[in-house]
């Protein structure tokens, strides 16, 4: 189904209420920036000891001497950044204040980029830059945000019956579209609305060419964050609540078809293995943190996990909220971005995300 939702002359603001809501958003921009510079202290000293090696290997990918940063906070839970190179600008979900916000690398000004969002929880691009959205409850839906700022609707249903809570999405070269729907925002009305679940959780893929919606899988409890690696041949899936403990799967792929599949990651020890970016190495880093356990410890699994090519944990990025989500961006695709609970954090790393250099 696809829809387009234009403005009208009756949605646009005044020149007074342009400036209002300017200096109001200045005003909110400044405390975010001031609160996120008094509340944390990034380390002096250099390597970070933020920065743990799980494995010798990860010596290749830490930085000597970049440290964590702390670009923002006071959100609610922060989910799904996506990087804007052309604009040098991030964006992510502040689910439960129900908002898109945008941080500026040029300035370091926070501000809200879309207002509701429809409790929106993944983004992505598609491959011709356009943003790619999850909104989690009310439309339940995947958009796509255009040029002109006019908003399609892609998917919103799925053999007659509406989504549950679109998550997490991600785009093939060939213009496809991954997506996760578990039932994850249907059970309050904090991150979304309560309502009834009426498709089982799964996995989809919207055909770039077609627009076509095909359901991939349904067997996995509680899908949640996935990647492809850099030439697309694996294809990585988080089954959120997977007993006992959370689980990445690895797939082999071909022209958007699903093969082998094995156990790649296993979260225990109260871990929870959230949103998931791969380099070109091959590596795997993955937001983290605790499964919320009474016997788990948050102070030593909050942040994000990295792990090889074949599932072993070689570092770790400490944190002191839990990670929910990553994404690389910068000029050079070096930068990691971390959604992370209350707040945004960012650090250097010594690889590149996936579409940001050759296949290597």
């Amino acid at each position: 189904m696809k829809e387009s939702e234009t403005l009208t002359p009756s949605n646009l603001l005044s020149r007074r209420q342009i400036l209002t809501a300017g200096a109001a958003l200045s005003a909110t921009a400044a405390f975010g920036i001031d609160q996120a510079r008094a509340d944390w202290s990034p380390s002096l000293r250099y390597p970070d000891p933020a920065i743990e090696i799980l494995d010798p290997s990860f010596l290749d990918y830490r930085l000597f001497n970049a440290s964590v940063e702390r670009l923002a906070t006071g959100f609610r839970w922060l989910e799904g950044p996506v990087w804007f190179g052309d604009g040098r600008y991030l964006l992510a979900s502040d689910i439960a204040n129900n908002r898109l916000i945008r941080w500026d690398e040029t300035s370091g000004v926070l501000s809200t980029f879309r207002e509701p969002s429809n409790y929106s929880n993944g983004n992505t691009r598609d491959n011709v830059g356009r943003l790619i959205t999850c909104e989690g409850s009310i439309g339940r839906r995947i958009t796509r945000t255009e040029y002109n700022g006019s908003i399609t609707v892609l998917a919103d249903q799925y053999d007659g019956k509406p989504f549950n809570s679109p998550n997490d999405v991600v785009c093939t070269r060939n213009g496809d579209i991954w997506f996760t729907d578990p039932p994850f925002q249907l059970g309050n009305n904090y991150e979304g609305r309560i309502v009834k679940q009426e498709l089982p959780a799964a996995v989809y893929r919207i055909d770039g060419k077609t627009g076509e919606l095909n359901k991939i899988l349904d067997d996995i409890a509680g899908p949640n964050g996935l990647a492809f690696s850099q030439d697309e041949s694996r294809f990585f899936l988080v089954e959120g609540r997977a007993k006992p403990n959370r689980i990445l799967w690895e797939f082999q792929h071909d022209n958007g078809k699903l093969g082998n599949k094995k156990k790649l990651i296993e979260a225990k020890n109260h871990g929870a293995i959230d949103g998931i970016a791969c380099d070109i190495h091959g590596n795997i880093w993955a937001g983290w943190g605790s499964s919320g356990s009474p016997e788990g410890n948050p102070e030593a699994l909050d942040g994000v996990r990295i792990f090889n090519s074949d599932g072993k944990a070689i570092g770790h990025i400490h944190l002191p909220e839990r990670c929910a989500n990553v994404c690389f961006g910068g000029a050079q695709g070096n930068r990691l971005f971390m959604a992370s609970s209350h707040s945004l954090y960012a650090i250097f790393v010594n690889t590149q995300g996936t579409g940001f250099a050759p296949d290597v």
